[in-house]
């Protein structure tokens, strides 16, 4: 079963394989899939193609994949033109939302670097 260009996977249940469409979660993929009367826990493979199709109407009337990264990006450069202070912390690759970043944010960060004190050991021989 494909959805917008992403395959859905056969062997998890629907409620769990529709979370691999970007701008769907576990809660938005149950509320769809109570809204067509979707048992949860079916398998794509087991799917009618009437109730394929339903599910496919209902994903595309949302906003995801492509057109939603775009809205996402469109956000971040708004407030990096703006020079706003969350902009600022996007272009410096660093957490925008308050957060410590003295001894956490390793997730933006990257790896840790050791500084040193910038002098070389005397080699005593």
């Amino acid at each position: 079963m494909r959805i917008s260009g992403v395959t859905i996977p056969d062997k998890k249940r629907l409620e769990y394989g529709l979370t691999a469409v970007y701008g769907i979660g576990i809660s938005k993929s149950q509320t769809l899939l109570d809204k067509i009367n979707v048992d949860r826990g079916k398998r794509p493979s087991d799917l009618s193609s009437d109730e394929e199709n339903n599910i496919r109407k209902l994903i595309e009337e949302e906003k995801i994949e492509g057109e939603l990264r775009r809205e996402v990006s469109g956000n971040i450069k708004r407030l990096k033109d703006i020079k706003s202070y969350r902009g600022s912390r996007h272009a410096k690759r660093l957490p925008a939302r308050g957060q410590r970043s003295k001894t956490n944010a390793r997730t933006l960060k990257g790896a840790k670097k050791t500084m040193g004190s910038g002098r070389k050991k005397l080699d005593k021989t």
